[in-house]
């Protein structure tokens, strides 16, 4: 089954037109492996969530177009047990020398965990697991997940915490760990000028980006009980927060006015269009991402690839990937610890000598290293 020069593998997990991070991920890793002389295909959902579990306004992008050069196979129904048999049928018939299952969620379990049982006779199963303990706990996280684990030959995880989280449902040695790659799909930087003005942003402005989907564990409310602090008020420092609100809206808007930070917060609450991510990174002067807990993420590879120094909480993988004092802060999740760091950062002009690191430490995160370790995972399982 092994060909070291030339493989097909099959990326299961979402794609044009689903949006958002995992299914950027997906596109991205299968046009790498493309470029690395391999046939790689994405076996994305027909339906990957049923509306009532979807928070936000949309699971389909509402811009843009199909990414160029990838096939895109748009037949898995997360809720119909019948779908997941044709699913396995197909996977077969086409003979993969193996599939990559993208798994973050419990929900997932069922759908995912019965197809990798009906083709792990035929091919290898592996899995790039962003979460093995979600988030958000609900029912029927724990069976879902140890159904999904039981199927699969080997893992491949982007940060130590989520390698060692698949211990505590499988004892297989076959897991790698490879840090999230940078995002390269949102277009080249502009300058902070351009970008600001696209935004109709004041190109004086000392800005701090908070973006991504807003859900209570990441902590938003943190970053604005800090923005609070006299100082950062004093020296006009603006907090930009770009992202659909996943969660009531309404406790945020409280924050603002229980601390008077209608001059400082500029509200762009809204699922941010590909088109227009480089524009809110390269407008900002620090990316802040005050987690309550996390694993890894994309928003501080899309930081890295535009080049921005970054402020993290000490958790999950976020500590992994921020050298503290050398291309950023990893803080504790307390709010005078990040009002201090955010008054160090601007007080003492650190952009510049950040910045300078982010750009050498950035080398790290290309897609020829992840490549390399997921094949290596394939063939040793």
């Amino acid at each position: 089954m092994e060909n070291k020069q030339h493989l097909k593998i099959f990326i299961v997990g979402p794609a044009y037109p689903l949006r958002g991070g995992p299914a950027q991920f997906n596109e991205n890793l299968c046009a790498e492996l493309n470029k690395a002389g391999h046939d790689a295909q994405i076996i994305s959902y027909s339906l990957q969530y049923p509306n009532f579990l979807f928070p936000g306004s949309t699971q389909f992008e509402t811009s843009g177009k199909a990414p160029e050069g990838i096939k895109i196979h748009t037949i898995v129904n997360t809720v119909n047990p019948f779908n997941w048999f044709k699913v396995a049928s197909f996977i077969k018939k086409e003979k993969p020398d193996f599939i990559l299952f993208r798994y973050w969620l419990p929900f997932f379990g069922p759908a995912l965990g019965t197809i990798g049982r009906l083709v792990r006779s035929k091919t290898k199963v592996l899995a790039l697991t962003d979460n093995i303990i979600p988030h958000e706990k609900r029912f029927g996280d724990k069976p879902f997940t140890n159904y999904f684990v039981k199927s699969c030959h080997g893992f491949i995880a982007m940060s130590k915490t989520v390698l060692n989280d698949i211990s505590k449902f499988s004892d297989t040695k076959n897991k790698a760990y490879s840090p999230h790659p940078m995002y390269e799909t949102y277009g080249a930087s502009v300058t902070m000028e351009e970008a600001r003005k696209k935004l109709n942003l004041n190109s004086n402005d000392k800005i701090i980006l908070f973006f991504g989907l807003i859900r209570h564990y990441k902590g938003l409310d943190i970053l604005m009980e800090a923005m609070a602090h006299t100082e950062i008020k004093k020296e006009k420092i603006k907090l930009l927060i770009a992202g659909e609100f996943y969660e009531d809206k309404q406790p945020y808007l409280d924050l603002i006015q229980k601390h008077n930070l209608q001059d400082q917060v500029i509200l762009h609450d809204k699922f941010i269009a590909n088109e227009d991510v480089r524009y809110y990174f390269c407008a900002s002067n620090l990316v802040a991402q005050t987690y309550r807990n996390a694993t890894n993420s994309g928003v501080t590879m899309v930081g890295y690839f535009y080049e921005k120094p970054m402020l993290v909480t000490n958790v999950g993988g976020l500590a992994e990937i921020v050298p503290n004092e050398k291309c950023g802060y990893v803080v504790d999740t307390s709010v005078p610890k990040i009002s201090e760091k955010i008054i160090d950062y601007f007080s003492k002009n650190k952009e510049a000598e950040f910045t300078q690191n982010v750009k050498l430490e950035k080398k790290k995160y290309e897609w020829t290293e992840f490549i390399r370790v997921l094949l290596d995972l394939y063939r040793t399982s």
